[in-house]
């Protein structure tokens, strides 16, 4: 079945699609050609369905097939369908019968290429054993047993393969080689296992698509390009006829997921192919609104549609990182500044807050990008704290005594400045490995079965630890990741946890003893009637008397509100269950827990004091003996607890 596909520049005038000489544009659509016993041509998924390969067995036979056998007797099955089939013992008592396992079958497929593409390893060692060439052409496609394999996503058979001496830079007949056709079936673990076994990331297939390009085409799912990328692909190579990079063909096929993942590698918006068209042009040519916005706002991160002045501060991203920081400074002080004035007209300060709106829509236009999400929280932290210490010297110094209230107060800001400085620039936990260790991890992990994504991270190449995840803002593995905190502008991970704790504690007072100062600022400059007038009256009047000050305590009660709910969340995390938020949010994708309709059992919950003890580390002069675990390089849940009992008299 032909399935021609949807690309420009087709094929050359005149050209039959009946052609056995099809276009290269048809890469991929066409089939290996493998055919039955029957004669009829068949698409290998279509294949597989018929033959329905057993994941399972013993030297090819199974339990399903042996009820099958009951129908149809296998010993008088010819060599092809035992073959497929994987009835070993049927297909060696052919062969010692004197079948010669190099002959093709009159399609020209040889027994290597069924039993590669039903994954039937037993079949292929055997065969091989008895002479069987590795890297024999056939089909139609003249195509080697690897190229059908990959094809079907059987990294275990292109593993047994290469071990036997498959070339995976071989090119079938269509000029693709294996790591071009794991890439455009979206087979990220083969991609990965290939790269790691020497095949070039940015290998051009006779045609000049490289595995990106094919990736940004034909899979619509964030691998294998996310795995391309961070083997730190080319992504703004063009092939060698249309000269379209991986971004035109993303726009081509309304790949979203990859266009999102190629803008964010640096991907060149304005390139053109060879009619000259930029992936914007392809994307107004389709009317995708999607599409459009997307590669607009590159261009204008990049100062591209901007007036001169404005083109090189846009371009530079650390510019574009201190204006989305220091914008909320200036937003914070302008609304307390304008609400302050002594102005009686209300329509006069509702026109400057009109003003203020206009810049802060100005600056986001301008110079904000993707980063602002985890940006944008830390300024408003920071700026913040900032004036709150500013209302603090300057309007509540002379007012509060010094030794029981200031003293205090500067004490607690010194080991808040602490523990949030080590939440906020401290390693959280990153799982690091040099290129030679993680080509040699995935190579590991392929030849002993085990290269399976929810163990492996294909953006940092690592096999992951329990307990860590792949943060999507920091794009790094974190080893036994809370979460991603944009108030510290970091993730919470193994590394810096216990000082987000201590951020929280000393956070929340230094709040409490804000509120406290602004109630006793009221209470020494403000005329109020409480008890006569009630609550209403009150706020008017502490609003009218200081709005700068009634506008510190507003941003002092939402702060109070998030840090009080988020520090008592943790504590019962850490304390009663001994699990951490992503855990806790994802318990069910996690196969250590056992999950309830009304709780989570997890195996690190050791009890209350045990589970404080050890993440805090507490010794307190040798009474305690905290568990101390390296999760970085902790890989099951079972872990050396004899370091301590989790507490102990001396």
């Amino acid at each position: 079945m032909l399935i021609p596909l949807p690309l420009p520049c087709h094929e050359r005038s005149g050209r039959d699609h009946s052609s056995k000489h099809q276009s290269w544009l048809e890469l991929g659509s066409r089939n290996m050609e493998p055919r039955t016993k029957s004669g009829q041509r068949n698409d290998l998924s279509l294949l597989a369905k018929e033959i329905k390969p057993q994941s399972h067995y013993n030297h090819g036979y199974s339990e399903s097939l042996g009820r099958k056998s009951h129908i149809d007797d296998y010993s008088t099955w010819d060599i092809v369908k035992a073959t497929q089939y994987g009835i070993y013992e049927r297909c060696r008592e052919l062969v010692e019968a004197g079948y010669d396992v190099r002959q093709p079958d009159k399609e020209n497929v040889t027994l290597l290429h069924w039993a590669a593409i039903n994954n039937r390893i037993d079949l292929v060692k055997y065969y091989i054993s008895k002479g069987a060439i590795v890297d024999q052409l056939g089909g139609d496609l003249n195509s080697t047993p690897l190229h059908w394999a990959t094809r079907q996503g059987h990294l275990s058979m292109v593993v047994q393969l290469m071990k036997y001496g498959a070339d995976p830079s071989l090119i079938d007949g269509e000029g693709c080689s294996c790591i071009h056709l794991a890439a455009q079936f979206g087979h990220t673990s083969i991609v990965a296992y290939l790269i790691a076994k020497g095949q070039d990331v940015d290998m051009m297939d006779q045609n000049g698509m490289t595995p990106l390009m094919w990736a940004a085409y034909r899979t619509h799912s964030v691998d294998p390009t996310r795995l391309l990328l961070t083997f730190n692909v080319s992504v703004n190579l063009g092939d060698k006829y249309h000269k379209n990079t991986a971004l035109h063909w993303a726009v081509l096929a309304g790949n979203t997921t990859v266009i999102s993942l190629l803008l964010e590698a640096g991907a060149n918006v304005d390139a053109q192919n060879i009619k000259g068209e930029s992936p914007l042009d392809l994307a107004k040519q389709r009317k995708n609104v999607w599409m459009i916005n997307h590669l607009q706002e590159a261009r204008q991160a990049k100062g591209y549609d901007s007036p001169s002045f404005l083109r090189k501060l846009k371009a530079d991203k650390e510019f574009r990182q201190k204006v989305m920081l220091g914008t909320p400074f200036l937003v914070i002080w302008l609304v307390g500044f304008i609400a302050d004035l002594d102005i009686d007209s209300w329509l006069i300060k509702g026109l400057m807050y009109g003003g203020v709106w206009a810049m802060v829509q100005f600056l986001s236009k301008s110079f904000f990008d993707h980063s602002m999400h985890s940006a944008l929280p830390l300024g408003i932290y920071l700026a913040t704290k900032f004036w709150m210490y500013v209302t603090w010297f300057f309007w509540f110094w002379n007012d509060l005594n010094f030794f029981f209230i200031h003293l205090p107060f500067l004490a607690n800001s010194v080991a808040l400045f602490y523990n949030f400085g080590k939440s906020w620039k401290s390693d959280p936990g990153i799982i690091k490995a040099t290129e030679e260790q993680k080509k040699k991890t995935i190579v590991e992990l392929a030849e002993t079965g085990s290269l399976d994504l929810s163990i492996f991270c294909s953006t940092c190449l690592i096999r992951k630890p329990v307990r860590s995840k792949h943060c999507g803002v920091c794009n790094r593995c974190i080893a036994k990741f809370d979460h991603h905190c944009p108030w510290v502008g970091n993730c919470v991970g193994a590394g810096n946890h216990r000082y987000f704790m201590g951020y929280l504690f000393f956070l929340l007072f230094m709040i409490c003893w804000m509120i406290y100062g602004c109630i006793s600022y009221w209470g020494f400059h403000c005329e109020t009637s409480y008890t006569k007038d009630g609550f209403w009256t009150y706020v008017t009047q502490i609003a009218t008397c200081s709005p700068w000050m009634f506008w510190m305590f507003l941003n002092s009660v939402f702060h109070f509100m998030w840090v009080a709910v988020l520090l008592m969340c943790q504590m019962y995390q850490i304390s009663c269950l001994g699990i951490t938020t992503n855990e806790r949010m994802n318990a069910r994708r996690y196969k250590h827990f056992k999950v309830t309709t009304t709780s989570i059992e997890s195996p690190f919950n050791h009890g209350c004091i045990r589970n404080i003890i050890d993440f805090f580390e507490f010794r307190c002069c040798g009474l305690f003996r905290p568990v101390i675990v390296d999760w970085t390089r902790q890989y099951t849940i079972e872990y050396d607890q004899t370091s301590g009992s989790g507490y102990q008299l001396v």
